[in-house]
């Protein structure tokens, strides 16, 4: 089939797909965007980091300090291992795209699809995961600058240094921001991935899940009693 004619028989999946984009790089644009001026948990967690590198530049033994980097790390590195096994199964699955749209076939509300498109929407599934995990050892690696940061920074006293002390504890607690935030757009593209699962029933199920996850994520993120505890 010729690719115009292909497209204009997906017109529907065309526009889901579209809406998806829409929702995935235009919540991450709005959270950049309004981090700066609006309470929101990374916000008031890079304030949370300040506070954590002012005190640890005071203290000569750091251990718990890098015991705590070393927690964190643990959690991305958990989410990379499994993103790769993810990967893995879609991967086996696009191999065996018939038994996959047998299994779904004669579910209620399941729009009828052939074998390309269902192949398109393994592509798309397998994309995210491979953006989520490049988004995982980002963060692994910038965590380690943390590590080696925390290591390499002197013992500085507020009162002697303190303008010195202000700086490395800014620079230490926005690199420890830099490798939160690309922990948490690769639990958000985990988020979207679900949206996803709901266009192998129908599109438009696509396009609410989607904008449900937007809502889930806001409320999440600028709503909800973990930022009011903060």
């Amino acid at each position: 089939m010729p690719l115009p004619e292909f497209i204009a028989s997906i017109w529907m999946d065309v526009i889901a797909v579209c809406w998806f984009l829409l929702c995935f790089k235009g919540y991450s644009a709005y959270t950049r965007r309004r981090v700066h001026d609006t309470p929101c948990l990374a916000s008031l967690l890079y304030l949370a980091r300040l506070d954590w590198m002012n005190e640890m530049l005071e203290r000569e033994i750091r251990v718990a300090d890098n015991t705590a980097i070393a927690n964190l790390e643990r959690s991305v590195s958990f989410f990379a291992s499994t993103t790769m096994l993810i990967l893995a199964g879609l991967l086996t699955i696009l191999g065996s795209t018939d038994k996959a749209i047998g299994l779904l076939e004669d579910l209620p509300f399941v729009m009828p699809a052939t074998r390309a498109e269902w192949e398109l929407k393994f592509l798309l599934l397998i994309v995210v995961f491979v953006y989520a995990f490049f988004k995982f050892t980002w963060s692994l690696r910038q965590y380690g600058f943390v590590t080696v940061m925390i290591g390499g920074a002197p013992v500085c006293s507020r009162e002697e240094k303190p303008k010195e002390h202000r700086v490395l504890a800014e620079r230490l607690a926005k690199m420890g921001s830099m490798a939160a935030h690309n922990f948490n757009m690769g639990l958000r593209t985990y988020y979207f991935s679900i949206s996803i699962l709901a266009w192998f029933i129908n599109p438009i199920l696509f396009m609410v899940a989607a904008t449900s996850i937007v809502f889930v994520l806001y409320q999440r993120e600028f709503k909800s009693s973990t930022l009011r505890t903060l």
